[in-house]
């Protein structure tokens, strides 16, 4: 995979504050709109007074119930997991130098699906699903980063490889895992590897783990400006490089698992949205990174609540919704900007 020359002339378009500005003005209020509309829309419509009721504590009926207990968690999870993912997602594209890097792109999707499949196969409740899913993704990461690490000769190239290998071998078990399963199951498994937000109602560790990750990445923000244009000139500057691809490689990876154990395998959040940012307001990792995951969270909520509401009572996977989206935005932004 061929750098872009998005990222070889970076620091020369860095975005005015105007133009950043201009677009925190338009996403905050599109994160307050999804938020409403995930809280009032489903089964039961709840009007908004109602829902600011429940959210202030006066509220003691069955739709203050709904609100707290049922789409308050949902909503702030998937917001959680679509921030994690843009985040992720961003940090991969800097780190590979290439726009069409994912957060699955070592191959932490295919490990979750085994943990998670597996543990739906043997019947487990949905935390150990979630919990199958977080250790199947850390086995995959573990298990990249040792085989790739080899000898001591560590490159990029072997780091991609060994990805591509990994999620190869891990999508055939999923393939047998489907083929044996019983049909009560088939279904279950395949609706978790098409995204399944309908378990994400434990949101606290997504949210404390995508405060705690912006914390830790934004210091290094300027780093990570510097090695854009190159590691020799990231060096020549002061950067520890391998240093710093290690430790973002690493948060990447857990910020992916976080949030594939949760909502299983969402497609183009990851993608799309470091690539549509980075297009609107330049490659200064100042302003991306944060707007990234306000749009991804914005983005993978508004997603949800659509493939909830769109034919209820039946829920569509949120995967199906993010990849209709994400497909014809990136053959739109090719189609605009060619070069890059």
């Amino acid at each position: 995979m061929a750098a872009s020359p998005t990222f070889a002339t970076a620091h020369r378009s860095l975005p005015g504050r105007s133009r950043a500005w201009l677009v925190l003005a338009v996403l905050l209020p599109a994160a307050a709109g999804a938020f409403a509309w995930a809280l009032t829309a489903g089964d039961l419509s709840i009007p908004l007074a109602d829902v600011a009721g429940a959210l202030g504590g006066t509220g003691d009926d069955m739709a203050a119930r709904v609100v707290r207990e049922l789409r308050l968690p949902r909503a702030l999870a998937t917001f959680a997991c679509g921030g994690l993912l843009a985040l992720a997602g961003a940090l991969m594209q800097v780190l590979l130098r290439n726009p069409l890097a994912e957060p699955y792109v070592l191959g932490i999707s295919g490990g979750a699906a085994v943990g998670a499949l597996g543990a739906i196969t043997l019947g487990a409740a949905t935390f150990i699903v979630d919990a199958g899913a977080f250790a199947g993704a850390l086995a995959a990461m573990l298990l990249v980063f040792g085989l790739a690490h080899g000898d001591g000769s560590w490159t990029q190239t072997r780091l991609l490889l060994t990805g591509v290998i990994v999620a190869a071998g891990c999508g055939a078990v999923v393939t047998l895992m489907l083929a044996l399963a019983p049909a009560t199951q088939a279904q279950s498994m395949l609706f978790w590897l098409m995204g399944d937000a309908s378990g994400a109602n434990r949101p606290w560790p997504a949210l404390m783990l995508l405060i705690a990750g912006l914390l830790l990445v934004l210091p290094l923000a300027r780093d990570l400006n510097v090695l854009v244009r190159g590691e020799l000139a990231a060096q020549a500057l002061g950067v520890r490089v391998r240093r710093l691809r290690y430790a973002l490689y690493l948060l990447a990876s857990l910020f992916t698992a976080a949030a594939v154990s949760l909502v299983g395998t969402v497609g183009f959040v990851g993608l799309i949205v470091p690539h549509l940012v980075r297009l609107l307001l330049g490659n200064d990792q100042r302003v991306l990174l944060p707007v990234a995951v306000l749009a991804g969270g914005t983005l993978l909520l508004a997603a949800d609540t659509a493939a909830r509401t769109a034919m209820a009572p039946m829920q569509l996977p949120v995967g199906v919704l993010t990849a209709l989206i994400g497909v014809p935005v990136f053959l739109f932004l090719l189609a605009r900007h060619p070069g890059r």
